[in-house]
């Protein structure tokens, strides 16, 4: 049944397809290889333009937040609302994060048995202005290290500024 010519033929398959395995992973190196060794620096071929020089130069343009939010409209910044509904309520009970019925000018970490992260608890004597809670609101974890809130922000100052007057209606 399996005699000497068929284990040789066997044996020489899984050779050939070995060979042919190597020689083209050897291939594949020569076409895609761009030089070099390992750790050695190359040039980029194509550049994709973040803003990232523009930014990291001058400093950027401040902005008169008490203007745009005397200009802000609250119905925009209730839709504005719905990337915050998934984590805060405004009816008074929390959710993943506190209520923010009355946030604006209420004291930070101020919701009885709310676990507020550290970097919130620190600030716990200072109040939410609108405009620490614009920069809060834009990057949360650039505002407060350390804090428990993942939300990446909201970078537009005219957003910001909705939803921070919406905020103002909700009443506390």
């Amino acid at each position: 049944m399996f005699d000497t010519m068929t284990f040789t033929k066997v044996l020489g398959g899984f050779c050939g397809a070995l060979l042919v395995f190597l020689l083209g992973g050897w291939l594949a190196e020569s076409l895609y290889h761009t030089g070099g060794g390992h750790g050695e620096a190359h040039e980029q071929a194509y550049s994709i333009d973040t803003g990232a020089e523009e930014a990291s130069g001058e400093p950027a343009e401040e902005i008169d937040f008490d203007a745009l939010l005397a200009e802000a409209d609250p119905a925009k910044g209730e839709s504005v609302f719905r990337k915050c509904q998934a984590c805060h309520k405004l009816d008074g009970t929390d959710g993943t994060g506190p209520h923010l019925n009355g946030v604006v000018d209420r004291a930070k970490a101020y919701v009885d048995g709310f676990a507020y992260s550290d970097a919130l608890m620190a600030m716990s004597e200072e109040s939410w202005t609108p405009e620490n809670l614009s920069h809060f609101i834009e990057n949360p974890r650039g505002y407060a290290p350390g804090t428990k809130m993942s939300f990446a922000g909201i970078k537009k100052p005219e957003d910001r500024a909705d939803l921070i007057a919406y905020l103002q209606t909700t009443g506390g």
